[in-house]
């Protein structure tokens, strides 16, 4: 695997071409795939996450195969990625994510069932409006998003291979964002939870392998993304 940091060049941010990829999450999913497209048959192998410094977007790149740009806009900061990670270890992480859960309707005659899906935090406020009633007070948005977003990471670190223990892990920054994808128009809305704490590595080749898969859905438009530090 290779690790990357993309920066753009400072001479390039006031560019019309910045400005066109500045502008969306879409924007940027298609420059990314642009970077890896040196086929047209090629499957995304490829995780990314986006980060603001002092306003200007900073790119992290998990991928199978080096990053390559053409032009002056970007600069590509590639290394080998290949940890060597043993069971019991702690591990610092950062993980933005796209915490949901799905739900399904049962069929109904002359009907299938039917599946959707919520983001974690809306998902709990139903349930809470549910049980209290609409005109009881909804307990603050952080509080929410830190024991759902928790919650829902717990559930799942069994299965990628670590665990964590409430308490060591902060989930914040909840972001829910909506935009056009591609020539159809497509409305596209997720809703993201920022998590950084520490965790335990219960099986280093599961946690490997979630190293290079990722975490959750829409991985596609920069969630998933699981950086690691030694602590």
């Amino acid at each position: 695997m290779f690790l990357s940091r993309v920066t753009v060049n400072m001479h390039s941010v006031f560019s019309p071409e910045f400005q066109k990829i500045a502008s969306g999450p879409y924007q940027i999913h298609s420059m990314l795939w642009d970077m890896f497209s040196d086929s047209e048959y090629r499957e995304r192998d490829f995780l990314y996450r986006v980060d603001l410094k002092e306003s200007k977007p900073v790119i992290f790149i998990v991928s199978e195969r080096k990053p390559y740009c053409n032009g002056s806009l970007w600069n590509i900061e590639t290394k080998s990625y290949n940890p060597v990670i043993t069971e019991g270890k702690k591990l610092g992480f950062s993980l933005r994510a796209n915490p949901i859960v799905t739900k399904t309707i049962p069929a109904t005659k002359g009907q299938e069932k039917k599946r959707y899906k919520h983001d974690v935090v809306m998902d709990a406020k139903q349930r809470i409006i549910k049980e209290y009633g609409d005109k009881s007070p909804l307990p603050p948005v952080a509080e929410i998003v830190q024991q759902e977003g928790f919650r829902w990471l717990s559930s799942r670190s069994e299965r990628l291979g670590f665990s964590i223990e409430d308490g060591f892990v902060r989930a914040d920054a909840y972001n829910q964002v909506n935009f056009m994808q591609g020539k159809k128009n497509r409305k596209v809305s997720l809703s993201t939870i920022d998590f950084t704490g520490i965790l335990t590595v219960k099986d280093s080749e599961k946690f490997i392998e979630t190293l290079g898969k990722g975490v959750g859905p829409a991985k596609g438009f920069g969630c998933g993304l699981m950086l690691v530090r030694s602590v």
